[in-house]
């Protein structure tokens, strides 16, 4: 990308009895500080450049010409050098393969995994919520600029206790996600985790086409091991098991 993410933004007019967060780009611009409902904490935006060491190389490896100039953060940065699993599912899933999603979160949660991912349909949603009554770190991906990004009242503990991470690539002025930012999103979540957890990818989905992608990058990719994942397994997903899940970056399976 030509531009830089984070463009400049004129400083909002505040009232004093209204809370803050502060907005100040990692090297590059002065904190700016734009008006919320959301915390009375001041949070920092950075933004880290390809040329910085915090960059991700996995980032350049499997995006290549693709990979963004740079990325913005809100959040403890440490966690980007932790191991990541992604997940990403189909809006519409079975009712047996949402309990199993669940459970299995729940063994990611138990052995501390850090899980990152956009968390937009239903099924990702109702993992965060399980993920955010753990203590492992979380990665969270809006399909949008971070600026002016209103952090929900469940974000602001995980938030400030340094293991809630919010990244984004996108411009500061696309405050408003669409399916192609949620498509590009997913494939930057992807390039980031070392394995991806999709419990269910409707046949002939987005969500299906994107698993050909994956296993085209030679990512492992794992799914639910169960009949209705039959489209995933004849593309070459790996069949995992809940009590599996625990271990799922300590080995292969």
């Amino acid at each position: 990308m030509a531009a830089p993410i984070i463009a400049p933004i004129e400083q909002l007019s505040t009232r004093p009895f209204l809370p803050f967060f502060q907005f100040s780009c990692y090297k590059k611009m002065p904190g700016i500080r734009v008006r919320t409902d959301f915390s009375l904490t001041p949070v920092d935006i950075k933004r880290i450049d390809k040329s910085d060491p915090e960059y991700p190389n996995s980032l350049i490896h499997h995006l290549a010409n693709d990979a963004p100039d740079s990325v913005t953060a809100i959040g403890n940065l440490a966690i980007l050098n932790q191991r990541k699993v992604a997940i990403f599912c189909s809006a519409s899933c079975p009712a047996e393969i949402i309990s199993q999603t669940y459970d299995f979160i729940q063994k990611l949660v138990d052995a501390r995994v850090l899980v990152i991912g956009g968390f937009h349909s239903p099924v990702e949603r109702e993992c965060l919520s399980i993920l955010l009554r753990g203590a492992q770190p979380i990665i969270l991906f809006p399909a949008r600029s971070l600026v002016k990004l209103r952090i929900r009242p469940e974000h602001k503990e995980p938030l400030e206790k340094g293991r809630l991470l919010f990244l984004s690539f996108f411009r500061s002025h696309r405050h408003r996600s669409d399916v192609e930012m949620a498509t590009r999103r997913n494939r930057f979540v992807a390039a980031l985790a070392e394995k991806i957890f999709i419990p269910f990818a409707a046949p002939g989905s987005k969500t299906e086409h994107f698993c050909r992608e994956l296993i085209a990058w030679g990512k492992p990719v794992y799914t639910i091991a169960n009949e209705a994942n039959q489209n995933l397994l004849k593309l070459g997903l790996k069949p995992v098991t809940v009590e599996q899940a625990g271990g799922l970056l300590s080995y292969s399976f």
